[in-house]
């Protein structure tokens, strides 16, 4: 039997909503971009947990914000993971899937709004944080889920070991992730098909033989199908805690409104 080395624990935060505007904008591939938005109104944000969602409110698409929340929460949104922030600034990344004028709403927002635009933040509402320490750890996403993954290696201590697993188009679009000398970082290129379906296959490659040792946390995300091939392999294979692990859709295809569960 493995001795449980970490919990997970659910905390709740005071859901407040915020307005900051675009300051910077920092390309990492072509397809995917780093922006930066700062205002007073960000004192006081925090985020407990790398896997949090916060939601960003775009209310320049109904042709401008009066400054009532009101407004600010029937603006169009979308989730998003925090990735770093400050007194009065916050960094978040977006993946950008098609062309100028034919992309989503928070994804062209990001590619070509000008500097100063406004946009909102609501959250984050609660946390997932691990407390203690994972013997092993398991990471496997795609683009969207790279902010999260980038968030749980940072959190990790110098002797740590580990896989990340990362699904990209092709090695053109890899994001590097920072880990211990002891994580190993893999790439699996989907090419010209749908989100999720390499780092899929990926998992279902792996056996009961492939379990790291001891208390493992595993934390798997991507396109809403991911969720059979993850929770089958570090449930079912690895024989993990289904309430000590994350399997999750953080986007579902033909559904720009989906929300990924907390």
């Amino acid at each position: 039997m493995t001795t449980h080395t970490f919990t997970v624990v659910r905390q709740g935060l005071d859901l407040k909503f915020r307005t900051a505007a675009l300051i910077e904008r920092e390309w990492q591939t072509e397809h995917y971009v780093r922006v930066r938005v700062s205002g007073d109104d960000l004192r006081g944000f925090t985020s407990l947990g790398a896997d949090d969602h916060m939601r960003l409110f775009f209310p320049e698409q109904q042709g401008g914000w009066a400054g009532t929340v009101e407004e600010l929460r029937a603006s169009p949104s979308r989730e998003y993971t925090p990735l770093a922030w400050d007194d009065d600034w916050l960094d978040v990344e977006f993946a950008i899937h098609g062309e100028p004028g034919d992309r989503g709403l928070a994804a062209e927002w990001a590619a070509s709004a000008s500097i100063g635009a406004t946009l909102g933040v609501g959250g984050p509402r609660g946390s997932m944080v691990i407390e203690g320490r994972p013997d092993a750890w398991f990471l496997a996403g795609d683009e969207t889920a790279v902010p999260a993954m980038r968030r749980f290696a940072a959190s990790m201590t110098t002797d740590a070991v580990g896989t990340v697993i990362i699904e990209v188009p092709d090695a053109a679009h890899q994001l590097s992730i920072d880990t211990p000398e002891g994580v190993s970082v893999e790439f699996v290129y989907r090419g010209a098909a749908v989100g999720g379906s390499a780092l899929a296959a990926r998992l279902n490659t792996l056996t009961a033989a492939d379990r790291p040792s001891g208390d493992v946390f595993a934390f798997i995300a991507s396109e809403q199908a991911i969720v059979k091939a993850g929770r089958g392999l570090a449930i079912d294979r690895w024989g993990l805690d289904a309430d000590r692990i994350v399997a999750k859709g953080y986007w579902k295809r033909g559904d720009v409104e989906f929300h990924a569960p907390h």
